[in-house]
């Protein structure tokens, strides 16, 4: 009796093993989106929430800015950057923050308006957002939580993450590194040059709204 109440129990517990596994394998795999800066969604800073997977397939620069920095010049020379490349498949992502020492004050209407007037901003602009604590928005969420040196808080307004075609970041910037400075520019050009075949994902946005 014994002895058959241990068979039944060792089938009863292979049985259970196997509805495991076979439970896991048929879970979906995760795909480049949720893996990525790609699954998330943002409101444009004149418009409408957007999924950031529209961005697949361009090279993307990530950045937190300011209309009162000390930072706020590199608008200047982001617009060029975004210039120079974007034929080849290169967008400038700018999230407009309080965060820090409240230099972005203004509404979203004062902030594009600001970016037009002073630097002909026309790069995608999203609206305000926090980028750390707990009231961070899920861009910047995911961005602090990669592991390091690419991870951990944001250090101030203008901190850059490059971001590969499939939205993986591969390189962060401190805020005080300009646009132009050979390091960044290099590790663009690099990106661009690997994946040149890719091309631009779509038509560039329309104004930095």
């Amino acid at each position: 009796m014994q002895r058959r109440v241990r068979i039944e129990t060792t089938r009863l517990w292979r049985l259970g093993v196997a509805a495991a596994l076979l439970g896991l394998l048929a879970q979906p795999a995760l795909g480049g989106d949720d893996r990525s800066l790609l699954q998330f969604e943002a409101k444009r800073l004149a418009g409408p929430s957007e999924s950031l997977s529209r961005y697949r397939g361009d090279v993307l620069l990530i950045v937190n800015t300011a209309s009162r920095c000390g930072n706020t010049p590199q608008y200047e020379g982001l617009q060029s950057l975004y210039e120079r490349y974007r034929e080849r498949g290169f967008q400038v992502l700018g999230f407009p923050s309080n965060d820090f020492g409240r230099q972005e004050p203004g509404t979203d209407a004062e902030i594009g308006a600001f970016c037009r007037a002073n630097y002909g901003v026309d790069f995608p602009m999203f609206s305000k957002v926090s980028v750390r604590g707990e009231a961070a928005h899920p861009v910047y969420q995911y961005l602090t939580s990669l592991p390091a040196p690419l991870g951990g808080p944001v250090e101030w307004n203008f901190q850059k993450y490059l971001v590969d075609r499939e939205g993986r970041v591969v390189a962060r910037f401190a805020p005080r590194t300009q646009p132009d400075a050979p390091e960044l520019v290099g590790a663009l050009e690099r990106l661009l040059d690997a994946s040149a075949g890719a091309g631009p994902s779509q038509p560039p946005a329309a104004s930095g709204g």
